[in-house]
Parts: structure tokens; C-alpha cells; sequence
């Protein structure tokens, strides 16, 4: 089993999240992606649609993390301007790559669309950059460094997440196991730091909620050795009935 820890940052980019005009989808979509092939999501960061601002973020994170991933800006309008900030943050040249413009011209002649100026604007791709592949509307993401840019619309965004991805080193997968009790988390606070310092191979994090009028916590414990996180979720189990808690799911 691989154990190294293959991290990840992501960057939500546009104007349209921050207002909250746009409720964003993709974050969770790229979590849960992440999670399940093994590289872990540290940080998420949403910025306007400013060059500067994206150029800040970008060096931040791709010093920081394994990859980068960068969702929304990259359309055909004037105020899609990552792939300029992107080329700017690596000190690249950015045109028309001719890759790009031979995806996208027969495709949309095909569609019956014609391929403008503005369309071309979605070809425009930083020297040095590999393609990212997109099945939904044909117009690339890109790759340069550790940096993965894709487009801010989710199926689409999907589409090219799969296709990035599939050529990434992957690490070690977290697995997890949770125990739900009817209880607040303030009355099994103690309980619970306890094994979690018996335990500090194993990830623990307790998540409140209150519904009909009943609080509960749902007490999540992760971990990539199966054997430990089973151990860890056994003998937990087995002290919250010592102590009286009871289960709603275990």
C-alpha cells in the first residue's frame, strides 16, 4: 500500500461565489473525488476575478501543496482571466495554442458555431502547459506544474477533474467509520478526547446537529490502516455503552 500523503489545495475563482450570486458546487463534488483516490484536500480559497489576487494564490498554494486545482475563469468573456493570471504566476507567455484550436474548430463546425474571437479566448493557453481534457463542451482545462486549471461550471468541471486526475500520483486512502449518538457534543466531549488520545493515528471529529427537537452527534473517526481505524471505532463504541450513551447508528 502506498502511504505517502499526496496533498491538494483548491482555488474557487469569480465573483459571482463571493456575491453570493452563484452558490458553489464544486467543492464538495473535488473533496469527495480527492478523498476517494487518495490525495488529501488541505486548503480552499475563494478569490475575485483579479489578476493580482489569483497570481498571490496560485504561488501560495502550489508551493505549498503536492497539486493545485483552480475552478471557474476561464470562458470567453473579458472577465475570464485566469489563464492569464496562471501564465502570469509562472512567469509563462500565453496565445492561441493550436491543440486547443484543433479540438475546438471541428467540433463546433459540426455544431454549426462559429469559432470567434471570443471563443478563441478559451484556447488561449500558457506556454508549456499540457492539455486537460473536457467531453462535455470540448474547450481544454490545462495543466502547467502542479497546477490544474478547470472550468467553473460543474459538469463540466467534473468532466475535466476525471481526466486530470487519472494521470496524478495518487497516496495512501483514508477510510473512515462513524458512530452516531443522541446526545450534544458537550456531554461527550471528555469521552471522546480521551480515545482520541489513545488514538492519534486515527483522525476523530464530531459533527452536532438537532432535529425533532433531539440533539445528536455524528463522531467520525479516519484513518488508512483499516486494522487501527476498526480497533479505534470498537473500542469506542464499547466505551460509550459502558458509559450509558445511546446509539442511533454505530
Amino acid at each position: 500500500m502506498n502511504t505517502d500523503t499526496i496533498t491538494a489545495g483548491l482555488l474557487v475563482i469569480g465573483d459571482e461565489i463571493l456575491s453570493g450570486r452563484t452558490k458553489d458546487k464544486n467543492i464538495g463534488t473535488i473533496a469527495e473525488h480527492l478523498t476517494a483516490i487518495g490525495i488529501a484536500l488541505r486548503e480552499v480559497r475563494v478569490v475575485a476575478d483579479v489578476e493580482d489576487a489569483i497570481v498571490e494564490a496560485v504561488n501560495a498554494l502550489r508551493h505549498r501543496y503536492t497539486y493545485v486545482f483552480t475552478t471557474g475563469g476561464i470562458g470567453p468573456t473579458h472577465d475570464d482571466i485566469t489563464a492569464d493570471a496562471i501564465a502570469k504566476a509562472f512567469g509563462a507567455g500565453i496565445d492561441v495554442d493550436p491543440r486547443a484550436v484543433a479540438i475546438m474548430k471541428p467540433a463546433y463546425e459540426k455544431r454549426g458555431i462559429e469559432l470567434n474571437a471570443a471563443r478563441l479566448r478559451m484556447a488561449r493557453i500558457p506556454q508549456g502547459a499540457d492539455l486537460v481534457v473536457n467531453e462535455m463542451s470540448v474547450a481544454p482545462g490545462f495543466r502547467i506544474g502542479n497546477v490544474i486549471v478547470m472550468a467553473g461550471v460543474p459538469a463540466i468541471m467534473e468532466s475535466m477533474l476525471h481526466s486530470a486526475t487519472a494521470k496524478l500520483q495518487t497516496g495512501a486512502k483514508v477510510r473512515s467509520a462513524s458512530i452516531v449518538v443522541s446526545h450534544a457534543e458537550g456531554e461527550i466531549a471528555e469521552l471522546f478526547a480521551a480515545h482520541q488520545a489513545e488514538w492519534p493515528s486515527v483522525a476523530m471529529g464530531s459533527y452536532p446537529s438537532f432535529k425533532d427537537g433531539q440533539y445528536a452527534t455524528d463522531l467520525v473517526l479516519r484513518c488508512v490502516d483499516e486494522q487501527s481505524l476498526v480497533d479505534a471505532h470498537r473500542t469506542l463504541a464499547a466505551k460509550l455503552t459502558v458509559a450509558g450513551f445511546k446509539f442511533l447508528q454505530t
